[in-house]
């Protein structure tokens, strides 16, 4: 599949040749669902802690007399059953991090990159270059219309271009390896360079 390609300044810049089987397969939600998932559940913390039976803070003594007093029997005023008593079974810091075969990984890239082809929301630019100003480059992602927007480059991101943006909101870039679901999907436009298609294409053939 052939897309335009456009500059900075929206100028046309030629074509360039997408492979079909990357940016042209049908949707799957659930591979989709199934990738972002894994992203999420790998980047959380997991430090969720509770106090267990053994660790607050009370005396140890006997609270009151074992008969006699018409009560429950009770020995600690460490026991779940109390207020501010240990808490039973609580969660503990833990990886939520599981498996996700190689092959799922690739084809949940390769259907995020499609679907925003198909969606027309994938825009080629020929390089993302620029002086460093950032007033300038705020000035032509206006007039582009790109209001939440991820730009993918190729194996490194010009230094300028990356200055530039970092103080543009709704702008982010990724080198080519750092491409990934979650981000993609995030955003609404996708922007790709012509460096950054042809190490995308290297990267999932």
């Amino acid at each position: 599949m052939k897309l335009d390609v456009i500059n900075l300044d929206g100028t046309a810049a030629g074509e360039v040749e997408l492979s079909a089987e990357i940016f042209d397969l049908e949707p799957r939600a659930d591979i989709l669902h199934r990738v972002v998932r894994w992203q999420r559940n790998k980047a959380q913390a997991g430090t969720h802690k509770v106090k267990t039976r053994s660790e607050v803070s009370y005396s140890t003594k006997k609270i009151y007399r074992q008969k006699g007093t018409g009560g429950a029997r009770h020995g600690s005023r460490k026991a779940p059953i109390f207020r501010k008593g240990g808490i039973y079974k609580g969660p503990t810091p833990r990886s939520h991090a599981h498996d996700l075969p190689k092959k799922v990984r690739v084809l949940g890239l390769k259907l995020a990159l499609s679907a925003k082809a198909k969606t027309g929301n994938l825009v080629i630019i020929d390089t993302a270059a620029t002086d460093g100003k950032t007033s300038a480059l705020a000035k032509q992602v206006k007039n582009l219309g790109w209001k939440r927007a991820l730009v993918i480059d190729g194996a490194a991101v010009n230094e300028g271009f990356l200055k530039a943006a970092s103080n543009i909101e709704g702008l982010d870039i990724l080198p080519s390896m750092g491409a990934n679901v979650y981000d993609i999907l995030k955003r609404d436009t996708l922007v790709l360079t012509k460096a950054g298609v042809e190490a995308l294409e290297a990267r999932l053939k």
